[in-house]
């Protein structure tokens, strides 16, 4: 029997946890799955965290985790993963637009693949039109700065290997970026078309509002990934082009001032010719960009131990009697993987 956690962050979605619960009941007894199913209550203001207690009490698989408010998925994703106990662990949302029988097909491109992470493709997205075009531009977007080849960063939809979150954090939205930060660490990363389905309850909260969010995050992340233990390889060779193209600017004028001093007694003195004032300025933004550089890196070389504070805080819990070892996961039926 196959053993896996599936981490639901929910944040007022009452009228699905029900329905989604169920389906992933009947999955794991169709497949031979030993499931554990952990919710997240991200800050729900309507019947969430009372529904997952009755949850927890008629089935011993079901866990719940209530925030104090709204920490944000991030945060209810790292805390679900925390509490895992299975070597293999799902996340996918709480809105019924995941389709769990998609599960066995994800532990499959997990293991015939042999892969760390399996990201879920919602190739025909049942989205209106104002969801899917700014999500079509952040994908785009991401994969083109990053690197990594993936139709579908935003789907919920995905299967990790337990020890890829042992090896990043997750905190702000970088949930959306949890393949990159992976990839980065060298863990291979693949996809899987899945099945997606129309929204039944409660409204999408993905517009184009959080593109520029999105965006601000991805610089981080790319930052992160690509120069987080050598910052003065990126802050020090912009600070040291705009040095020397200040130092050619102010040799330049010292060449002219030479030449010309001679010859034109009339020649427009160096302090009233813009070039100058240029030529200081980069000069100048290029020493500080390297001092800024050099003081990263001292940062780094001399940086203390990570803080142990989580990005969330829990008000209650439900389930979690008994539970304490992790153990193995498995695989069921897949096709259309695509690494990356």
């Amino acid at each position: 029997m196959n053993r896996i956690s599936v981490v639901i962050p929910a944040w007022n979605e009452q009228d699905s946890l029900l329905s989604l619960y169920q389906e992933i009941s009947d999955v794991a007894e169709r497949c031979d799955l030993d499931v554990e199913v952990i919710f997240i209550d991200d800050g729900s203001t309507d019947g969430t965290w009372p529904l997952l207690q009755e949850l927890s009490a008629r089935d011993s698989r079901v866990r719940g985790i209530r925030f104090r408010r709204n920490f944000g998925k991030a945060a209810a994703l790292s805390a679900g993963v925390e509490a895992a106990n299975a070597e293999i662990v799902i996340t996918m949302d709480a809105d019924l637009q995941d389709d769990p029988a998609e599960i066995p097909r994800l532990l499959d491109a997990l293991e015939s693949g042999g892969l760390d992470v399996v990201s879920g493709w919602k190739k025909d997205r049942k989205d209106p039109l104002d969801k899917r075009l700014p999500s079509k531009v952040f994908n785009a977007m991401v994969s083109w700065m990053s690197g990594v080849r993936l139709h579908d960063h935003n789907c919920g939809l995905k299967c990790y290997r337990r020890e890829v979150f042992d090896e990043i954090d997750l905190y702000g939205e970088r949930h959306r970026f949890i393949p990159i930060l992976a990839a980065s660490r060298g863990f291979s990363v693949g996809e899987l078309v899945v099945h997606h389905r129309p929204r039944q309850h409660g409204h999408s909260k993905y517009n184009w509002r959080r593109l520029p969010k999105g965006f601000l995050d991805l610089m981080t992340i790319s930052f992160l990934t690509g120069f987080r233990n050598r910052p003065q390889h990126m802050i020090g060779s912009v600070g040291l082009a705009s040095f020397l193209v200040g130092a050619l600017g102010l040799a330049w004028m010292a060449i002219y001032w030479v030449l010309r001093m001679g010859w034109f007694p009339d020649w427009t003195p160096l302090h009233q010719r813009p070039v100058v004032l240029y030529s200081l300025g980069a000069l100048l933004l290029g020493a500080q960009l390297l001092c800024m550089g050099f003081l990263a890196e001292l940062m780094i070389a001399n940086s203390v131990r990570r803080s142990n504070e989580k990005p969330f805080s829990v008000k209650d819990k439900t389930g979690f009697g008994g539970h304490a070892d992790r153990s193995d996961g498995g695989a069921g039926d897949a096709d259309q993987v695509e690494s990356v």
